[in-house]
Parts: structure tokens; C-alpha cells; sequence
């Protein structure tokens, strides 16, 4: 049998949007976000957003991850329709297969880094719940900051705890929506070295909001939205000069 003739094999879908309308608001501040978005991204792609403000980037994260439903079209992640899920039920699913990191950190200020870590593994039934949080802590270099409150962490440090809280799931797919926007150019690069490191690490795929040229370079494809739309998808620049 002649191997060279056999086709490329195809990856599994972990994102499959159809024809995704939203609009946010009431009256006339009703706005009309999402306009017939389709796309696919395949298990193990790292995927990078990019457009204008306003363009419907963070919103089309939002309904990857279930936390906006769309007021038409399909979304399904890793198989499932989410559409068929009611709120209990599409927690626990994004519980067990989805890991978002934003922009603000969105730590509970009143836990522990440790604490922040562990909780959404406590919900989702793990009786190892803070040992994995420890051990997710320790992997983005916060071992010795487990008792300490958002309070008295760096905008670095923070994003680190997130980080950790998104990843201890071990999820098929990372939401990541302007993970550097608040962070100096050194954080930054610190931590977007880290977003990538850990992705390959625990071959998760990936799905990005950012308009920082060096993290769309990192990125396996780009794709551009221009109001409320998908415009252009494309190889990153980077991964184009890789395949030449």
C-alpha cells in the first residue's frame, strides 16, 4: 500500500459556530452584535481574533463559552450542542471542558490564590480539588503565593493565578480574551510565553482575543471581524513562513 497517497488526517472540530446572530440591549439600545458568523476550528489549533473595537471579538468568545446565547444559529464545542443544554448543565460542562482567562483577571477578591485556583474544580466534584490547584500554582511559578489574596499580587501575578485556575480543569479549550491587555510589555511577553507553554503542554486548544501583533504571530491561523462579522480568516503570518 502505497502511504504517500493516503489523505492528510483530519482533525477533530472543537469549535463549530453556524450562522450566529446576537443582539445585546432593549429598545432602541438594542445593538446587533453577531451577524451570520460561521466558523470552525479544529482540536489543537490556536486561533487568533483580531479587528476593530466594537467588531464582536469578545462577544463571539462569550458564545464559544456559553456565557451569551445567540438569538439564532448553531454552537457546538467538542460535539455538543449547547443550544440543548440548560444553564446547570451547560455549567458543568464548560466546567469540565473549557478554561477562560480575561482581560480584568476576574479573581474573587476575598479567596486565596489558592482558593481562586481550586474553586471551579470544587464545583465541578473534584475531591482533588486543592492538590491540583497546588500543583497548577507551582507549574506558572506562584508555589510560594497559595495564602495570598488578589490584594497582594502583582497585575502579573494575578494573570498567573488565572491562568492556573483556567488550566487545572485540564480543558479541551482555552478562552483567552486580551490575556496581556493590562499587563506592561515584560509581564506580557512573560505571560504570553506562558499561555502558549501550558497550551502545548496540555494540547488544548486555543481561541484568543488580542490585539498584540506578536501573540496573532504565535497563532497557527487569524481570523479578521469587521462589524459583527468574519472577514478574513488566514494562516498567522508566522505560521505562513513556517509552511513556505
Amino acid at each position: 500500500m502505497d502511504l504517500s497517497l493516503k489523505p492528510p488526517r483530519q482533525e477533530p472540530v472543537a469549535v463549530a459556530i453556524d450562522g450566529v446572530d446576537l443582539s445585546l440591549g432593549t429598545g432602541r439600545a438594542r445593538v446587533h452584535i453577531l451577524k451570520q458568523v460561521s466558523l470552525q476550528i479544529s482540536a489543537g489549533e490556536a486561533v487568533g481574533l483580531i479587528g476593530p473595537s466594537g467588531s464582536g471579538k469578545s462577544t463571539l468568545l462569550m458564545v464559544m463559552a456559553g456565557l451569551e446565547r445567540p438569538d439564532a444559529g448553531r454552537v457546538r464545542i467538542a460535539g455538543k450542542e449547547l443550544g440543548g443544554l440548560d444553564e446547570d448543565a451547560l455549567a458543568r460542562f464548560r466546567g469540565r471542558t473549557m478554561g477562560i482567562v480575561f482581560q480584568s483577571f476576574h479573581l474573587i477578591p476575598t479567596m486565596t490564590a489558592l482558593e481562586n485556583v481550586a474553586v471551579p474544580l470544587e464545583l465541578a466534584g473534584r475531591s482533588d480539588a486543592l492538590a491540583r490547584a497546588r500543583l497548577e500554582l507551582e507549574s506558572v511559578g506562584l508555589g510560594d503565593r497559595f495564602g495570598h489574596y488578589p490584594a497582594q499580587l502583582s497585575g502579573g501575578e494575578q494573570q498567573r493565578v488565572a491562568l492556573a485556575r483556567a488550566l487545572a480543569p485540564m480543558p479541551a479549550l482555552l478562552i483567552a480574551d486580551e490575556p496581556t491587555g493590562n499587563l506592561d510589555d515584560t509581564t506580557g511577553k512573560e505571560i504570553m510565553d506562558l499561555l502558549f507553554a501550558k497550551r502545548a503542554e496540555h494540547k488544548s486548544t486555543l481561541v484568543l482575543v488580542t490585539h498584540d501583533p506578536d501573540l496573532v504571530k504565535r497563532c497557527s491561523r487569524v481570523v479578521h471581524m469587521r462589524s459583527g462579522r468574519i472577514d478574513e480568516t488566514a494562516a498567522a503570518p508566522a505560521a505562513a513562513a513556517r509552511s513556505r
